[in-house]
């Protein structure tokens, strides 16, 4: 029976400097390069955090990181073909590339070997190991792919500018941004990462012999059904457990099983993994903290490693009532910080529901280590900690660091937590005049997620103002709207239009409603007609309504100065500036 495929784990470096393998080729009825920056950033986290372990020196003969499989099979015409896998293989290269071109501008120890080295995944040569960097090792032929072009520019010559918009060139303009920030943070470990990145990252090339074996394999490996969850596995290891106690003892599990989940899946919403993985996430940091403080040694930083961390000692942890116990009391608090139930007052509502627009989503980890640390929350000490967290993750934000930057000061702060000392992040403390040059220059567009936040912490600056009902959906409104400014040209720096100045959130219902009018004809909206119509939640856009009958340059301006004076008084509260 002929071989029907072939599969062994290989490093990046095997994979992409393979001198037996012919390249790689994108074929013409797959999609476009889609990733984005979520996709990067995380990729890159996750690898900066195997790279450079804090609870281990990193072993280069025995550490390995999985990064997914590639699925290919050789055509005709002698090319790996690829079916599954190519935004990983794309990634992989402007990465590489954008590391070779930092590399060409230093000089540094093994400077030539980590080039070679690189430049050999990126591009053909010769018998004598000269590269030729007009023969790339990938291909690509997608029909729909307008650019491409870009692709093979920014690979040949290393070149991407501002003007380039793809997600080619946004993606290693990123790349480029990150590698220098790491570099000028980390000179003595610059050289490391790109080697670790090659030797130690693996990926499973799945070889199949054709083409129709290649999309069954894909069909079954995306097509049917879902694959095994954290929370599958976790669960059968609780199961076993439970049973050694009887059959009594087994139901009970099962019954308690399917309420927890059932919570889970009404509460929990994340990007990755299903709604009892986040639960077990959250659920981690606790269990990590503790088990620290109680060998007393150093908490490892480690956000993809949460099969490893529960599989220690065959699963030990698993082994232990309580510790499911302590699973549900997280999902029933939860559950309550939804519900807005009564055990917390107004005021930790509105700073838990500020955080609720967080752009990270480590402050759910942290607010859950804070609460499993304590039970019996004090709401003087709990309104002190949650401002603290929102003050460092709205100025992250705004700095625009990546999540990598944000996990470490709250990593150094787990034990702090955890024994209910009070956290100071005294080394993440910036200058008040860089915040507010990095607040002029920004431009706050509804795309990013720290717009949001910004706003939602503004809101809510008001005592006095309320949350919004239960389910209703909050939007960004421009009070100036945008059709106006197309039409009529009232702002002098267009610019003014995504100004902080010029944004509020308001209902989903209300702000179609009131859509691009005038803000004299948007009063009716803001404010109800006292009958049927309810007017907003928002208290600021209410008083707006009764004051003016125009919001113009001056007022987007002044509005805008005084978010930032407010905002940079509240990181001084909070002691964050230096």
């Amino acid at each position: 029976m002929a071989k029907q495929l072939n599969a062994e784990q290989k490093t990046i470096s095997q994979i992409l400097n393979d001198p037996n393998k012919p390249k790689f080729l994108i074929p013409d009825y797959q999609r476009p390069y889609s990733w984005e920056r979520e996709q990067c950033e995380t990729l890159w986290d996750d690898i900066l955090s195997f790279a450079f372990p804090l609870d281990h020196a990193f072993n280069a003969g025995n550490d390995r990181y999985f990064l997914g499989t590639i699925l290919t099979f050789q055509n005709d015409y002698y090319e790996n073909e690829v079916i599954d896998g190519q935004q990983r293989l794309i990634t992989f290269l402007l990465m590489l590339r954008a590391f070779y071109a930092a590399f060409e501008g230093i000089d540094c120890k093994n400077k030539e070997n980590i080039l070679a080295s690189i430049g050999k995944c990126i591009w053909n040569g010769d018998e004598f190991g000269n590269v030729d960097k007009t023969s790339l090792k990938l291909k690509s032929e997608v029909a729909s792919d307008e650019d491409i072009v870009e692709f093979k520019k920014i690979l040949e010559t290393g070149e991407s500018t501002a003007k380039n918009t793809s997600n080619y060139s946004v993606n290693y303009q990123l790349f480029t941004k990150w590698i220098a920030a790491f570099k000028n943070d980390n000179p003595d470990d610059f050289s490391y990462l790109p080697m670790r990145i090659l030797n130690n990252c693996i990926l499973l090339p799945i070889e199949a012999d054709n083409q129709n074996t290649a999309l069954r394999i894909f069909t079954t490996l995306n097509d049917r059904g879902m694959p095994l969850s954290d929370a599958d596995i976790f669960k059968a290891q609780f199961y076993k457990f439970f049973s050694r106690d009887g059959r009594q003892a087994k139901e009970k599990f099962i019954k308690r099983w399917k309420e927890l989940e059932a919570l889970c899946n009404k509460n929990f919403h994340p990007r990755r993994g299903t709604p009892v993985d986040d639960l077990f996430r959250r659920y981690m940091y606790y269990a990590k903290t503790k088990k620290a403080v109680e060998q007393n040694r150093r908490i490892s930083e480690t956000f993809s490693d949460m099969r490893d961390f529960y599989a220690e000692n065959n699963y030990e942890i698993l082994r232990d009532k309580e510790v499911f116990a302590d699973l549900e009391t997280l999902a029933n608090f939860w559950s309550d910080v939804n519900t807005r139930n009564e055990r917390f007052s107004p005021q930790v509502m509105k700073k838990l529901y500020v955080l609720s627009y967080s752009p990270y989503s480590v402050w759910s980890y942290v607010v859950s280590l804070y609460f499993m640390s304590w039970r019996e929350l004090d709401e003087k000490d709990f309104c002190r900690f949650l401002d603290k967290i929102t003050a460092l993750i709205l100025l992250n934000g705004v700095l625009d660091f990546g999540k990598q930057t944000i996990r470490r000061p709250f990593l150094l702060e787990f034990k702090n937590i955890y024994n209910g000392e009070p956290i100071e992040f005294e080394q993440y403390r910036q200058k008040g005049s860089l915040v507010r040059s990095r607040l002029n220059e920004m431009k706050f567009s509804n795309t990013k997620s720290i717009t949001r936040a910004m706003l939602a912490w503004q809101t809510f600056q008001n005592p006095a103002q309320e949350l919004p009902p239960l389910g209703v959906e909050l939007q960004i409104e421009h009070i100036l709207p945008k059709k106006r400014q197309e039409l009529h040209h009232l702002l002098k720096n267009p610019a003014a239009l995504d100004f902080l100045g010029n944004k509020s959130l308001l209902e989903k219902g209300i702000n179609i409603r009131a859509a691009d009018y005038r803000l004299v004809d948007k009063k009716i909206f803001y404010l109800g007609d006292g009958k049927s119509k309810h007017g907003t939640f928002n208290l600021e856009l209410r008083k707006l309504a009764e004051t003016h009958d125009d919001f113009t340059e001056n007022d987007i301006l002044a509005r805008n100065e005084k978010i930032f004076d407010a905002f940079i008084e509240y990181l001084r509260g909070n002691d964050l500036l230096l």
